[in-house]
């Protein structure tokens, strides 16, 4: 035999053996680890994957005793334990043809922190970073970030792993996920596992199941759109590997000649970018479940502004989507209303993005729902404001309330009602707190109302007890009042909490987004 073939069978050999011995190694998925926290009160979900047949015996710390679960034959394995009262530290053992040993694993209460660039956002970019970042030795926080990547298929495992909140681990974490869980930490004194899975400018159709997609005729468009651009993804490709030498050669002539080199051209959209629907719910959400949580926060809405009619429907599927795949019920779901951005305009007017608030507020309907208004924290030059720490609260605030029963006032007002009483509205509201107040003791801003010609005028308004009464000389029969209702409006409506109302308008008229789909 020629050397060269026996050493080609001899590393092939090798190589097969390796595999074959990894594979038979028992397995877990990368949420589940050192350093992990468990859901208290709800049983936990162990999984994994070891040889097809093979026997794993299981062990904790907490129990005296062991027992065993085999793989299926497709080398699937899973059991559910019920777990200890809340603290640790634990360690978990699971033994087949190797052992994995699962160290310093706490209890607590694990959320899930997801979206798109706000809640992507680090600690090391928001206010005083440099004193948060000093600030965070908190060992009892454990970090979880998901790798960010696209999928076509729902996966099982993702890249990542749970790390201690320090002054080391937190600076390029979620900043909203951390100042949310600190929050909670603080106030409850028990273990907190936060589950990071966002990327920056992604639309909500990414984050919803393929199942749900496909379950609402108003998603069509969404999914004609993504299969026309796969299906032209070849020919765009060719013409942008074209494109993309005759920049390289401008700009090189750019250069030889001292100019400015131009933009380079942007790839087209196709398969595996992070737009595609469904794309990340199957890598970015699919391989945490089944793992126990207690609930999640979201910030997204930027991205699906332009459709925020759709949003309507769209958002409210999605959450659907989470909650049948982690099979746990109506578990907590709490997201960000969108803050104040870009010009302020002097008169009243359309917003998409008021209306997607509109379409965030409306999931207010849906079940164990919360909504974090940050109206008066955004920055009219930068969509990402660096103010996370109030956000973090606000979200906190309404699961203290509603997750864990404190008596907190949790939302700024919300509109529930209104009369018309001659030439004035009169206007009620839910969450009025200790009552309500226009901040800093200045009149009532962000009020306009608008008469049977729909057009909208700055009106007056002023507090009385738990309503406002708005009106203006200039309508004398009004029939509809707007709050807040633009891209960056001017207001200052709170209930004694400081909590900020929320943008809210009592007409169904059709919207600049009427139309999108």
């Amino acid at each position: 035999m020629q050397p060269d073939r026996r050493r080609w069978i001899v590393s092939t050999f090798v190589i097969l053996v390796a595999a074959a011995v990894a594979s038979a190694d028992v397995r877990l998925p990368a949420v589940i680890g050192s350093n992990m926290v468990l859901q208290q009160g709800k049983p936990a979900t162990i999984w994994g994957w070891a040889e097809p047949g093979e026997k794993i015996n299981v062990s904790v710390s907490w129990l005296d005793m062991k027992w065993a679960v085999a793989a299926d034959d497709q080398g699937n394995w899973s059991f559910q334990m019920a777990v200890p009262k809340v603290g640790g530290p634990y360690t978990m053992t699971l033994a087949g043809k190797n052992v994995v040993e699962l160290k310093n694993v706490l209890v607590g209460e694990v959320w899930v922190c997801s979206g798109q660039s706000n809640m992507q956002m680090s600690v090391r970019s928001s206010n005083d970073a440099d004193r948060e970042i000093a600030a965070a030795d908190y060992p009892n926080i454990r970090l979880f970030s998901v790798k960010r990547t696209v999928a076509a298929e729902p996966q099982k495992d993702c890249e990542g792993q749970w790390s201690a909140c320090t002054a080391e681990t937190i600076p390029d974490f979620s900043a909203v996920a951390y100042f949310f869980g600190r929050y909670l930490h603080k106030e409850l004194n028990i273990p907190i596992g936060l589950i990071h899975t966002s990327w920056g400018g992604t639309p909500a159709e990414a984050w919803t199941s393929d199942e749900y997609m496909k379950s609402d005729a108003d998603f069509e468009p969404i999914l004609k759109r993504h299969n026309d651009a796969v299906a032209a993804y070849p020919e765009a490709m060719r013409q942008y590997k074209e494109k993309l030498a005759q920049w390289q050669q401008d700009v090189e002539k750019a250069k030889a000649e001292g100019k400015n080199p131009p933009n380079r051209p942007g790839e087209p959209y196709g398969p595996g970018n992070p737009h595609n629907p469904s794309g990340l719910y199957n890598a970015m959400i699919a391989p945490l479940v089944p793992f126990s949580i207690q609930g999640a926060i979201w910030y997204q809405g930027e991205s699906n502004a332009g459709r925020a009619y759709q949003y309507r429907k769209l958002f409210p599927a999605m959450i659907r989507s989470w909650r049948d795949s982690w099979g746990q019920g109506e578990f907590p779901f709490l997201f960000v209303q969108l803050a104040n951005f870009m010009a302020v305009k002097d008169q009243p007017g359309d917003s998409a993005w008021a209306e997607l608030r509109e379409a965030q507020t409306m999931t207010l309907a849906m079940k164990n729902t919360g909504m974090a208004v940050i109206i008066d924290i955004g920055e009219a030059n930068d969509i990402h404001p660096k103010n996370k720490q109030d956000v973090g609260a606000r979200l906190a605030l309404w699961a203290l309330a509603n997750t864990y029963g404190r008596g907190v006032v949790h939302s700024g007002p919300l509109y529930k009602s209104h009369r018309v009483d001659g030439n004035k509205v009169i206007l009620s509201f839910d969450h009025v707190g200790g009552g309500l107040l226009a901040k800093d003791g200045e009149p009532l801003k962000g009020f306009a109302v608008a008469g049977p010609d729909k057009k909208f005028v700055w009106a007056e308004a002023k507090i009385e007890g738990e309503t406002v009464v708005v009106g203006s000389d200039q309508v004398a029969e009004p029939v509809a009042v707007r709050y807040a209702w633009a891209d960056n409006p001017v207001c200052n409506f709170y209930n004694k909490e400081m909590l900020p109302a929320s943008p809210f308008r009592t007409d169904e008229w059709p919207g600049v987004t009427a139309g999108g789909k």
